[in-house]
């Protein structure tokens, strides 16, 4: 699983598996995937598709990132 970036949750409207204002990694699309949709690690600890509206793309400094990979490998 690749990790290509971070996203931040704007919207979880009937969805439990994402918690509003939480950051979450965002794993490299599929060949099918749509374009209009992100592959994040949500609180199953799965990778899957949601809307890209759901989500604000955030990007951290290359220290902060690596230290957010290494607590999701722990």
């Amino acid at each position: 699983m690749n990790i290509i970036g971070f996203a931040l949750c704007l919207d979880n409207s009937e969805n439990d598996d994402l918690e509003r204002n939480k950051v979450y990694p965002i794993v490299e699309p599929e060949p099918n995937d749509p374009e209009s949709y992100l592959r994040v690690i949500d609180e199953s600890e799965e990778d899957y598709l949601y809307p890209v509206e759901m989500f604000e793309i955030v990007n951290f400094p290359t220290q902060v990132a690596d230290r957010i990979l290494q607590n999701l490998a722990a």
